[in-house]
Parts: structure tokens; C-alpha cells; sequence
């Protein structure tokens, strides 16, 4: 601007009127996936579905994803035109962002990540909160696939609502809120569950058996984030000469915001900025540091220092032993790979003291951290965060209004 269980038979589905999925979507859902009965005497199974803005995992599929990308109002708000500049910019865009992806190997490794990272985090949750497993992990993307739609149909044919109830964790993983990128998540979830499961009426038993969902709307200081952070910092600080090793200035670079989101009220610049006082309290403050925001796009002024202005102004200054770190990205995509790796240290004329810390991708210490987090989400019987159930003062999105009355209301 980041894999199974015993399998037993479901009842089928009844036909839904709505518009055949596209031949890829229809590939992807015949991927053979285990189905269960949801209704048992303990509280599980849970599905945990990790949110997220999704990749091209080809260069092929880089025009689908922009044109998604694009017409997404609250990640990039065009006002009255966007259906007209949002398929012209993303057509535009198309072969210089084909390149992009092309030159780090062919496409975005984010659905590889959010994958590996929900699976070993259900492998977790299955040993340390066995009253709601098993714990079945699903992926659901905002522009790429596996897309929202895709995912709920999942859940669907596993055995999940549909007069079945069941409970399913929609976790976020942008770490902290915006309404641009969680919010806009949570808006397609709930569409596509009122698209897919309507108002179902109550069982025989009074329960109501469509999904029950609760939400991990954020998660800025949480300590296994923090940790993960801190470690990885550490490390990639031993590669500095340690006469030097002090001196190195942290840059903590952000996916900025368009300042019509921002004056808007979104809570994201605050949240971003508490993970990396954690981050720099959890090292002692050891560094200088700064908070800097990347991939603005469009002419509409955006938050800043831009990054690369930032690394730019510090060498210009003499100061060439920087360190970034992408604060507000859970796994490489092309925002780290290329943006910050082929661009601004590229472009540095400083490869050897301009470096970027490692994504936390695998980290074993980032993931038992989402367990964590999980677990404590379980037991506490909490919808979503009294925080996420307050508008932005400038928000006048009717969708938005609809969506969070819905999660909130979702308690346990």
C-alpha cells in the first residue's frame, strides 16, 4: 500500500441463488476438504479464518487483484468516480505491477504464509484450548483467492451453519485496525454471510444454526507480536559493526493512509504507533527511531514521511546505517520484497548499511503468539472489542453501520 481431520458426512447443500462461481473459483472449492459434524458435546470444532488483503500468487492473476483492489472504497476511496478510475487505474497499472511480482518470483508468497501460520496455529490451539477444538484453519482474502465468497462456501460445505450452527474466529491479521483494511475485511464477511445464510430462523432448540462469529479485530501490543518483533530486530542488528550497532537508526515503515481516511477518524496511525512503542520499550530503547509509511498511491495527499523520502533525507544527512522494519505486515508480500527491498534499498546506493529485518513469516515465536491470542479469545466469550463497535467520527458508511451492529451483536 503478508493443513486435517477426520472426515464424516454432511448433510448437502441446499442450491443457493446466486451467480456460478468463475471456472478458478470452481477449481478451488473442489479441492477436496474434510467435513465433520459441527454439533458435539464440547464447544468446538472452531473455524479460525485469518483475514487479509490477499496476493497474486501468479503474475496472470496481478489484473483481477487490482481491479478488486481498486474498487474497493475503503481502501482507496475515489469518491463519485470510482467505477470509472478504478478499472482505469488498475488497467493502467496492470503491466507495471505484472513486472513487479514478476522480479520477486512470479507472485505474492502471502497466501503460502497465512496459510502455514493459521495451520501450525490450530495445531497449537488443539493442545492448549481442547475444549473448542479441533481447530480448522481457513484463509480468507479480500482481493485475491482464496476470496471471502470462496472461504464461506468452504465453511459451508464443511459442515458449518446451514441450521448446523458451529463457531467460527474471524481473525484479523492486520494488527492494528483500520477501516480501510480490517474493516473493509469484516464488511465482505458480513455481506457474504448475509448473502449465503440469510436470517436463518432458530432450530427446534432455540438456537440459531447459522455461523456464530466472533472477531479478533486487533492486536497492536499484544506481547507474542511484540516479541517476534523485538527478536527479529535484534538479530538483524548483530550484523552492523558493534561499534556501530547503537547508532543504527530503526525505521518502522507503515502501509500509509490516504489524510481523508485519517482525518476521517481511523484509529490505525494511534494503533500503529503503540505497536512500535512496545516494540522500542521491549528493547530498551536502545536505537533512535522513527515511524515512517509507504505505497501511497494516487494523487490525493497521503500520510508521511513517505519511506523513501525518509532514507533519502537520512543519507543526504550522513547517516547511512539504517535498519527498516515493515511494523504493520504479518508475513512478505510485495510491499517488503519489493518495495522496500528492490526499490528503497535498491535505489540506496547504501546496500550494505541500509538493511530491512525479516518478515515474520515462520517465526515459531509470532505464531505461538496468535495462539495465544486465540486461546484468550476463546474463553473469553467476547464478540469483538468495545473498540471496534465505535464509528470513526466522520464515518458515513451505511454498510459499516450494518456490519459492526452484526459482529457486536454476535456474543457468546
Amino acid at each position: 500500500m503478508a493443513f486435517r481431520l477426520p472426515a464424516a458426512a454432511v448433510r448437502p447443500l441446499r442450491p443457493l441463488a446466486l451467480a456460478k462461481p468463475s471456472a478458478q473459483q470452481a477449481r478451488w472449492l473442489a479441492t477436496p476438504a474434510p467435513a465433520y459434524p459441527v454439533t458435539q458435546d464440547s464447544r468446538g470444532p472452531t473455524a479460525m479464518v485469518f483475514l487479509n488483503m490477499g496476493g497474486p500468487s501468479t503474475v496472470d492473476e496481478v489484473g483481477d487483484f487490482l481491479s478488486r483492489l481498486f474498487a474497493d472504497a475503503d481502501l482507496i476511496p475515489l469518491g463519485r468516480l470510482q467505477n470509472y478510475l478504478g478499472p482505469l487505474i488498475s488497467k493502467r497499472r496492470t503491466p507495471k505491477i505484472q513486472k513487479q511480482y514478476a522480479a520477486i518470483g512470479g507472485g505474492s508468497p502471502i497466501r503460502k504464509w497465512s496459510e502455514h501460520q493459521c495451520a501450525e496455529m490450530c495445531a497449537i490451539l488443539d493442545k492448549i484450548s481442547p475444549d473448542t477444538a479441533p481447530h480448522k484453519p481457513y484463509v480468507a482474502f479480500r482481493y485475491a483467492n482464496p476470496l471471502t465468497e470462496l472461504t464461506y462456501r468452504q465453511l459451508l460445505a464443511d459442515g458449518f451453519g446451514n441450521g448446523r450452527g458451529g463457531r467460527a474466529v474471524a481473525f484479523t491479521q492486520y494488527p492494528q485496525y483500520s477501516c480501510s483494511t480490517t474493516g473493509s475485511s469484516l464488511n465482505e464477511l458480513w455481506k457474504w454471510r448475509q448473502r449465503l445464510e440469510g436470517k436463518a430462523g432458530p432450530l427446534d432448540d432455540g438456537r440459531d444454526g447459522t455461523i456464530k462469529w466472533s472477531v479478533i479485530d486487533r492486536w497492536p501490543v499484544h506481547q507474542g507480536l511484540v516479541e517476534a518483533f523485538a527478536q527479529n530486530i535484534e538479530a538483524k542488528l548483530m550484523e552492523y559493526p558493534e561499534a556501530k550497532r547503537d547508532q543504527v537508526v530503526l525505521l518502522f515503515s507503515a502501509h500509509s493512509l490516504p489524510m481523508s481516511v485519517v482525518n476521517r477518524g481511523d484509529p490505525y496511525p494511534a494503533e500503529v504507533a503503540a505497536t512500535v512503542q512496545a516494540v522500542m520499550h521491549r528493547l530498551k530503547f536502545t536505537n533512535p527511531w522513527r515511524l515512517c509509511w509507504q505505497s501511497q498511491v494516487g494523487p490525493q495527499p497521503w500520510l508521511g514521511p513517505q519511506t523513501s523520502s525518509t532514507v533519502e533525507g537520512y543519507i543526504a544527512k550522513g547517516q547511512t546505517d539504517l535498519l527498516l522494519i515493515p511494523i504493520a505486515f504479518t508475513s512478505d508480500h510485495i510491499e517488503t520484497l519489493f518495495e522496500l527491498d528492490e526499490e528503497v534499498i535498491g535505489e540506496s546506493g547504501h546496500g550494505d548499511t541500509v538493511k530491512r529485518v525479516d518478515s515474520l513469516n515462520g517465526s515459531p515465536v509470532f505464531i505461538q503468539g496468535l495462539a495465544e491470542l486465540a486461546r484468550t479469545h476463546l474463553d473469553s466469550g467476547i464478540a469483538c472489542s468495545t473498540q471496534m463497535g465505535l464509528r470513526c467520527p466522520g464515518c458515513t458508511s451505511d454498510r459499516c453501520t450494518e456490519s459492526k451492529k452484526f459482529f457486536a451483536a454476535q456474543q457468546l
